[in-house]
């Protein structure tokens, strides 16, 4: 069942590693660090001092991902709140199918808004290149206005549905876990 739904369903999505859900993710080790670094992937110092796989991930293939074999350790571990749900049986899978299409629709939209901006950095996570382009229009008149009220509001909207579905619920949350 396992290998069912991330077929059916991840390799559909890919938001957890095209930079949607996240701007990085935690690294096990140094080890796993110079492991992904020799495979071209791009590694900085984290925050919290350790290591950490920049997103968008360039493994990351359309919807797949290259280094699956070799994938670091939380990117093995991570299910979003959809596949839990799915796993869980709270939502079917043509309905999550459904929840991935409409995430991709406003992702498209919002990169559409973004586009005038100049900040379309494909490089950079999703929420990156929102805030740059927010921080980048400042151009005055209505036209100028509305739009930025328009990609407000799609990066609102996009948000949302980005936590109620992708990260709504923690294992802990669910029941799991202690």
């Amino acid at each position: 069942m396992t290998l069912a739904l991330t077929d059916t369903l991840c390799t559909r999505c890919g938001l957890c590693c095209d930079g949607t859900l996240f701007a990085d993710v935690e690294l096990a080790s140094r080890a796993e660090a110079t492991r992904l670094e020799a495979m071209g992937l791009e590694i900085e110092d984290g925050d919290g001092g350790g290591d950490v796989l920049v997103q968008p991930c360039r493994a990351l293939h359309g919807t797949r991902c290259s280094v699956y074999a070799h994938r670091p350790k939380c990117c093995r571990s991570f299910e979003c709140a959809l596949l839990q749900d799915v796993r869980g049986g709270r939502v079917s899978v043509e309905r999550a199918g459904e929840h991935i299409a409409s995430a991709k629709r406003q992702i498209a939209r919002v990169d559409e808004l973004i586009g005038p901006s100049g900040a379309d950095d494909a490089r950079l996570p999703f929420k990156e290149r929102c805030a740059e382009a927010l921080a980048s229009d400042v151009a005055s008149g209505a036209a100028a206005k509305s739009r930025r009220a328009e990609l407000e509001h799609a990066i609102a909207s996009l948000d949302r549905l980005i936590r109620r579905t992708f990260l709504g619920r923690s294992k802990h949350e669910q029941g799991g876990g202690g």
